[in-house]
């Protein structure tokens, strides 16, 4: 219900979205059930035209979220409000705000604020939104919450989040964004991209197609995404296809390996300098973070940053702002961080090596990448690419794998992965001479080595570690995403299962 005063009199009556309203204050009437109603003022630009129409849904427990974010956006002109608390979710609750507010007008985008405790209640109401206007981006609004419950409301269909205590800087070029209406020749350019952006991920396994249906919402969210993975796995290639896929694919896509670089320079590299700040600085240098700016910086092998670099950068992951050497005055950054390593972050916490506080930073939205021997049933696949490419290159003929060589490729443990299977198929077809290349023809570094490490023991626990690892995903399936029900099917206590899920990093599938 909505009511527009003006000075002596009263106009009564439902608001739609694009209306100008002059000399004019909104007042929203918020239903609370029986028991009264709450009343929230809303500023309203007088020009309707470049405005952002958002509608803000308020679940239980957003009280202090709301009076934040009504405060923020009273003062912003551009913004056009219009709030909604549903602190009572029932099960038309949902259906009957779309009936009334969505009945004639849309909004750009809609503000889902929800309370850390009623997490359930907005996922209701995403996935309500989901599958009556999909076409319209939700961006959640929370207090705090832990990454797993920031990937799984990306998972559920939100475009984006933003934590508490909230500041413009964060939201509007968030609203911004995400309410700018895509042309048909953008929506045709997008097409493109996600075809050739994904196109180069081959594999039909399903624990790697579960990461390849992950990419395209991932690259919708703004924040910051961790990959993890072997050597070999090809985190580079996703960082990209998430760039690629995301808002920000018109502007550069900057790598850094981390590792690569000195620790006394790395500083220097990333943020820049000004001229006179050192011997030898004749001339003042970008960083790699100016280089980025509008993009993403993709920083690899992240776990090697210095102690000291670590603590300016989780600065700068804080307030996108960083300061030159030899500069006085600090700058601003508006860019994506996409970080990687093949390392056990969690020991590098524990012994020191690298700072937790920067660790949580990073690790808001994880993305494991299999290793090869967890999706062999891919090898054949790969393998047959990796023939077609290299004979193309090579001017070559092409050749096929014979079933000796195909078994040797299966059998082998890949320590060097999707990287290590290339090189190997790359050196068949060059030393083979014949048409079909033979099992003699793999030529596989330090076989009888690795035979000697993969003893019993080990051989072993490769094989409960897979077994493991294919019978929790396969209740998890059976049981559509269900934890409870999963646990029960497989005769264990919940958190005796969740505890499986959490060794293997396993994300429940979300089914449709």
């Amino acid at each position: 219900m909505y009511a527009a005063f003006t000075p002596g009199r009263v106009d009564t009556g439902r608001q739609g979205f694009g209306r100008p309203r002059w000399n004019k204050q909104l007042y929203h009437i918020n239903s609370m059930g029986h028991e009264g109603w709450e009343i929230s003022k809303l500023r309203v630009s007088d020009d309707p035209a470049g405005r952002v129409q958002a509608l803000a849904i308020f679940l239980n427990g957003t009280h202090d979220l709301q009076r934040a974010l009504e405060g923020m956006l009273w003062a912003v002109p551009t913004v056009e409000l219009v709030s909604e608390s549903l602190n009572y979710l029932r099960a038309d609750s949902v259906a009957l705000l779309f009936s009334r507010v969505f009945r004639k007008n849309y909004p750009h985008l809609v503000l889902l604020c929800a309370d850390s405790d009623h997490l359930g209640d907005a996922e209701i109401v995403l996935e309500e939104i989901q599958n009556r206007s999909p076409q319209i981006p939700v961006i959640a609004i929370l207090p705090t919450a832990a990454p797993d419950k920031l990937h799984r409301f990306v998972r559920r269909g939100a475009c984006d989040f933003c934590l508490a205590p909230l500041r413009e800087e964060d939201l509007l070029p968030r609203m911004m964004r995400w309410s700018a209406p895509p042309s048909e020749t953008g929506g045709l350019a997008r097409q493109l991209v996600e075809s050739f952006g994904l196109q180069q991920f081959l594999g039909e396994s399903r624990i790697f197609l579960e990461v390849l249906h992950q990419i395209p919402k991932l690259a919708k969210c703004d924040a910051t995404l961790f990959i993890t993975g072997e050597t070999g796995t090809g985190k580079e290639m996703c960082a990209r296809a998430v760039h690629q896929l995301g808002p920000r694919a018109a502007h550069p896509f900057i790598p850094v390996n981390c590792g690569a670089i000195p620790a006394e320079l790395v500083e220097n590299e990333l943020f820049g300098h000004e001229a006179g700040s050192f011997t030898g600085a004749a001339c003042a240098v970008q960083g790699l973070v100016s280089d980025a700016e509008g993009g993403t910086l993709f920083l690899d092998e992240v776990d090697s940053l210095p102690l000291q670099v670590q603590v300016k950068f989780l600065r700068f992951l804080q307030d996108r702002e960083y300061r030159p050497l030899g500069a006085r005055k600090t700058r601003k950054s508006d860019l994506r961080i996409i970080a990687a390593s093949n390392a056990d972050l969690d020991e590098a916490v524990r012994s020191g090596r690298f700072r937790p506080d920067l660790f949580y930073r990073l690790h808001i939205f994880p993305l494991r990448l299999p290793p090869l021997r967890e999706r062999r049933e891919d090898i054949p696949l790969l393998a047959s690419h990796f023939l077609m490419k290299h004979a193309r290159e090579s001017s070559t003929p092409a050749k096929e794998l014979s079933r000796a060589a195909m078994e040797k490729l299966l059998a082998y443990h890949w320590p060097g992965n999707i990287r290590e299977l290339e090189n190997i198929i790359a050196r068949a077809l060059v030393l083979s001479e014949q048409p079909v290349i033979t099992g003699g023809d793999i030529c596989l570094p330090g076989t009888s080595a690795a035979a000697v490490e993969l003893s019993f023991k080990a051989r072993k626990a490769q094989a409960i570690a897979e077994f493991e690892t294919n019978y929790v995903r396969q209740l998890l399936a059976a049981n559509h995403g269900n934890i409870s029900k999963a646990a029960r099917a497989a005769k264990k206590n919940r958190r005796a299962f969740w505890q499986l899920m959490r060794k293997h990093e396993i994300v429940p599938p979300v089914i449709a």
